[in-house]
């Protein structure tokens, strides 16, 4: 039988971590406290247990968690409800490392506590990325966490693994180390804690599904009806129709969704729960605060109310604080409005009560703008409330308490420049204790309930310390307001263009670009980009290795049957749309911190040029004399030609960072393309029937182009009149302006 050890050390308001117990067992585990934000048994509680990490691999099992967490909490619902949510870590030790059958059917099996394995755990009749986690054990250890119930929690199982993977039953799972792990995470738990449904049009990857014949799907972001019909039957997410969505695109209806490709419709053309790396919608973001709100109560503490109590006393509640915002709390005596302007305490003996019985009501709404139905708004996972019958008999005896701070915000870490931070005190039965707040010394008032501070209004940058002070006692926290910054390297461009507020790039071809993240406190950084407006879209490396950069290409690349990085309009699975998208482009980036501080946004242009034609002569070094390309596809390469160069009809040229000392002409070629070349001499171009590109280099002499098709001169240097005409369409300079010295005429005059 297997010891199980646990260590805790759970600290209401701040976390303690406790290190791995030194010589462990196979089987055994530490209990973890990551993140505790008040009681276990009053919050929302997140148990991460390891499988497959030995002992020396228990560094790994954290980092894992670390990058899983801090891409979760910069996803919504789950960056402005992390306030509501515990975190514990089980680490358990593994015998062997690794799970079952990964990545193969015929690779080993593993002796793990938590029997995690790939294809379902091993069933031939599954598929790979299904990777399974035995429920049982998984619940047993997350029995360890005190305070924890299977009510109250909700377990997620990360495999030591680099193999893509997850599962999204009652337990989610995800393997830990693959590019695109801390993304599944969040899929799944879309599954498991919010019920929402998988958007795929495949069940098994390459395999387009056939068409969905049952009924109108229970799904919340699945239905058979119009958008007309959404309106006026006031379904599912017709609240939402014709808004931009989070995930990317206007909410509307999308065909495809739960592994069918037609006959059903989604409300977005891309959200986490079709493509990892975009965010949930509206529609499913609203699924999720509720879901994560019903796992805990909103109104967590209050007066008891077993008995009438008199108006001689102060009479209080105590709520949940999320992240960016605060809760709603109305008071009203025998129904009529109180005006306590959000406070969390009423002192009755401030209140004009008549002689008698009353009834007092404190209610507290979650007024988030994740939520427009009502239904869900005026559920208990958002509206709670509590009721006294006050009455004026009832003379309230006096019991001296202490004034102190009882509860806050943890302090063990920073908090983010736009966070609401909060406090609850002790609850004298005669007075209300104030509470004060500074910031660096100096005071912070707050409006309403001086409970909470919301550091939005403050518009704070850089690093500072905020004290909250009632009584005798006070906390401290560091506030982080100190924005992360993304910064891009791009492979070689064709082209450079610097310009005002941004750089723009000129590529013929595939082009990778690295997002490197910095911060000034340690933490994993998430990096994001956004490509034409489109959904901010998690950078994570490559698919195959997170070390890798990110590839864009004209019509993406097939991984394993997925399709990753179409520049312009996004792919996911090979039928989709594959035009190629050559053209201009704008990708912003930025970055986001441990303290959910956003970097300020910033962008590069691409312009995507058709790559050249296949070579299939190339030139290096010095040619001498004449070149005449009669035939087929001739390069040169970094080439230094003395003498004119030809191209023949049919025939192409493309010269990479060439020199030519003599005239280029060409007439009736098929390609003719001078990339950061060099001509000493005119250059005549007439009647191309595929494609003329000069990108920038120098011509030393006169430029005529006439009769072409889609013909470029950009960014280049013109010592000599340049005259363009007949050319369909005009040239275009794809606004990297030319240095012309002598006159531009004809369709040229603008370049």
């Amino acid at each position: 039988m297997r010891r199980l050890l646990l260590a805790v050390a759970v600290t209401l308001g701040a976390a303690v971590v406790v290190p791995a117990v030194a010589h462990a067992a196979p089987g055994d585990a530490t209990v973890v406290p990551v993140q505790v934000t008040g009681d276990p048994a009053k919050r929302f509680n997140m148990v991460v247990l390891g499988d497959g990490y030995t002992q020396a691999e228990q560094a790994r099992f954290r980092e894992h968690l670390d990058k899983h967490l801090n891409v979760l909490w910069t996803i919504e619902p789950f960056k402005t409800y992390r306030s509501y949510i515990n975190v514990y870590a089980v680490e358990i030790t593994s015998a062997e490392s690794g799970v079952d059958c990964d990545p193969n059917l015929d690779s080993p099996r593993r002796d793990t506590p938590l029997n995690m394995g790939f294809w379902g755990g091993c069933n031939p009749a599954s598929v790979q990325r299904l990777l399974t986690v035995d429920g049982a054990a998984a619940n047993r250890y997350a029995n360890l966490v005190p305070g924890t119930t299977p009510g109250n929690r909700q377990l997620l199982a990360l495999g030591n693994s680099d193999t893509y993977g997850g599962a999204g039953g009652a337990n989610a799972t995800a393997s830990g180390g693959n590019a695109l792990s801390a993304l599944i995470s969040p899929h799944e738990l879309g599954h498991s804690l919010g019920g929402l449904q998988d958007e795929y049009d495949y069940l098994a990857r390459g395999v387009r599904g056939g068409a969905y014949t049952g009924p109108e799907p229970a799904s919340a972001h699945h239905t058979l009806l119009t958008e007309q019909q959404l309106r006026d039957q006031r379904q599912k997410w017709w609240r939402w129709l014709g808004e931009r969505s989070e995930s990317g695109g206007v909410i509307g209806r999308y065909e495809s969704g739960m592994y069918t490709s037609t006959g059903i419709w989604r409300p977005s053309p891309h959200s986490i729960m079709k493509t990892l790396g975009y965010y949930y919608d509206q529609p499913g973001r609203e699924v999720m605060t509720q879901r994560i709100s019903t796992k805990t109560s909103i109104l967590q503490d209050a007066t008891p109310n077993g008995a009438p109590v008199g108006a001689d006393r102060v009479v209080w509640v105590e709520t949940l604080h999320p992240v960016g915002h605060t809760l709603d709390v109305t008071w009203t005596l025998d129904g009529a409005t109180l005006p306590t302007n959000g406070a969390t305490s009423i002192n009755l003996s401030t209140v004009d009560i008549a002689a008698g019985v009353h009834t007092l009501t404190a209610t507290v709404t979650d007024p988030t703008e994740f939520v427009r139905d009502p239904a869900i708004r005026g559920s208990a996972a958002l509206t709670r409330s509590r009721t006294w019958t006050v009455d004026t008999a009832v003379t309230t005896p006096p019991a001296p308490v202490q004034v102190e701070i009882t509860a806050s915000t943890p302090t063990d870490r920073p908090v983010g420049g736009t966070d609401v931070v909060h406090v609850e005190t002790s609850h004298p039965l005669d007075a209300i204790p104030p509470v004060t707040w500074t910031l660096d010394g100096r005071p912070v008032g707050t409006a309403g309930n001086d409970r909470t501070l919301a550091l939005a209004a403050l518009n704070l940058s850089g690093r500072h310390t905020l004290t909250a002070t009632a009584g005798s006692s006070s906390r401290a926290w560091t506030v982080d307001a100190v924005a992360p910054t993304a910064t891009p390297a791009l492979s070689a461009p064709l082209l450079t263009v610097p310009k005002p507020g941004r750089t723009e790039y000129i590529y013929n071809g595939p082009f990778t670009m690295r997002l490197n993240g910095a911060d000034d406190t340690p933490g994993y950084v998430v990096r994001e980009f956004q490509t034409d407006g489109d959904g901010w879209f998690n950078y994570f490396g490559w698919p195959t290795d997170p070390n890798l950069p990110f590839l864009f290409t004209p019509s993406g690349t097939n991984i394993d049957n997925l399709v990753y990085g179409k520049l312009g309009v996004p792919r996911l699975s090979p039928w989709d749309d594959p035009t190629p998208s050559y053209g201009r482009h704008t990708i912003a980036y930025r970055a986001i911190d441990p303290a959910g501080n956003y970097g300020t946004p910033r962008e590069f242009v691409v312009t995507l040029l058709p790559e050249p034609p296949a070579c299939t002569d190339t030139i290096t070094g010095r040619h001498t004399g004449p070149l005449i390309v009669s035939t087929g596809v001739t390069c040169l390469d970094r080439a230094q030609v003395t003498g004119p160069v030809l191209i023949r009809q049919g025939a192409s040229l493309v010269a990479s960072n060439a020199t030519v000392s003599g005239p280029v002409m060409a007439t009736g070629a098929a390609t003719v393309e001078l990339l950061n070349s060099t001509v000493r001499g005119p250059v005549t171009v007439s009647g191309s029937t595929a494609n003329v590109t000069v990108v920038g280099g120098r011509i030393d002499g006169p430029v005529i182009l006439s009769a072409n098709n889609t013909p470029i001169l950009a960014g280049a240097t013109v010592n000599g009149p340049v005259l363009c005409a007949g050319n369909t369409p005009a040239p275009n300079n794809l606004q990297a302006p030319n240095t012309i010295r002598g006159p531009a005429t004809g369709q040229c005059a603008q370049l």
